[in-house]
């Protein structure tokens, strides 16, 4: 007897899944400009909520206007730059866990399955500890060096013999790729205990500390990640009803999931790259949108790329007031927000015994 995991709603197979709340273009429309005007509220609090309590007028003011004061450094140096790069990875985690549920159809799946989080954190322990490499400029290429390579040795793998690339294939590789890198990692670390002191931070996941070169150095990447990624809608959607349906409705498998895994590998690397592993964003917000709008890629991924980074800068701005005067990194948060998420998502899951 086997067990099967039930496949994301909307694929061919899959159980019946509730009605969506949201139908019909204009409410699903009419709810992505409620969700965007709810993130604009969001990024106002991330600017106005810190450290360093500053009044909302102030903050307002200095917004629009630099005058060189304290108020306004911190304004447009720190939280400003904190809040963009909140928005890009918040909205690559989203649309990276979008892509790799639609195109694996398995509703549990996330990002980190191809390797692409271990393959940066690989380079970076390189990086620190046999190159000299310190603070978050200069791991930001070498992450993202690191996700791209072990996304490629990934794919080579899941490639190789006679069958076709499927998911199943390139998941299997990618949990071999990031076994190997975690040994790896562990294996130097242990023995280089400065470079595991510099490391942690790193590896934590945080938004605190990224200046706006950080910001501009990965913007290129996230945004042509995200493009791509919602040029995919219609053919995630045709691929839903099964290959062959798909290939009817001249959908070409092959290059949807080659794009797929590139979009993946761009949005997830690029956003590890600058703000270090944060999980379950990827895993969770897929199902929030969903059971929003239904299994429609169209909207599905929209509203990843929009609830994804509202959720993570609301993670941030509990982290900085929780334990304040100090602050808990936004990777912390969402681990303990999102561990209940994926324990419910778990439980939620129906057997399928055959």
């Amino acid at each position: 007897m086997e067990i099967h995991m039930v496949q994301v709603p909307g694929a061919r197979g899959s159980a019946p899944s509730r009605p969506a709340r949201l139908r019909g273009v204009p409410l699903r429309a009419g709810g992505l400009l409620l969700a965007l005007a709810a993130l604009a509220l969001v990024c106002l609090l991330s600017v106005w909520l810190g450290l360093k309590s500053i009044p909302f007028a102030d903050t307002w003011s200095v917004l629009w206007h630099n005058d060189g004061s304290a108020e306004a450094v911190i304004v447009h140096e720190l939280r400003i730059p904190r809040t963009l790069l909140g928005l890009l990875v918040g909205a690559a985690l989203g649309l990276s866990g979008a892509l790799m549920q639609a195109l694996s159809r398995n509703a549990l799946a996330e990002p980190g399955l191809l390797g692409v989080t271990m393959g940066a954190s690989s380079a970076v322990v390189i990086g620190i500890a046999f190159l000299g490499v310190s603070g978050t400029s200069g791991s930001v290429w070498l992450a993202f060096a690191g996700a791209a390579f072990a996304s490629v040795v990934v794919y080579v793998l899941g490639s190789t013999g006679r069958a076709a690339v499927t998911p199943d294939r390139l998941i299997m590789a990618g949990a071999a790729i990031t076994a190997v890198l975690l040994a790896f990692n562990s294996a130097v670390l242990l023995l280089d205990p400065g470079a595991f002191n510099q490391y942690r931070f790193w590896h934590v996941g945080s938004l605190a500390g990224r200046r706006m070169d950080v910001v501009t150095a990965v913007a290129p990447f996230l945004l042509g990640g995200t493009l791509l990624a919602l040029g995919l809608a219609r053919p995630l959607n045709g691929l839903a009803l099964g290959e062959e349906t798909g290939r009817a409705l001249g959908v070409h498998i092959g290059r949807t999931r080659w794009l797929g895994a590139l979009a993946i590998t761009v949005l997830c690397g690029a956003a590890t790259a600058a703000a270090g592993p944060i999980g379950f964003l990827g895993l969770a917000v897929p199902h929030i949108a969903r059971l929003l709008v239904g299994a429609d890629q169209r909207w599905v991924l929209p509203y990843s790329a929009v609830l994804a980074p509202m959720l993570l800068l609301g993670a941030d701005i509990l982290g900085r007031l929780l334990v304040a005067p100090a602050e808990l990194a936004v990777g912390i948060v969402t681990a303990v927000l999102g561990a209940p998420v994926f324990l419910a998502l778990c439980r939620r899951r129906k057997l399928v015994h055959s």
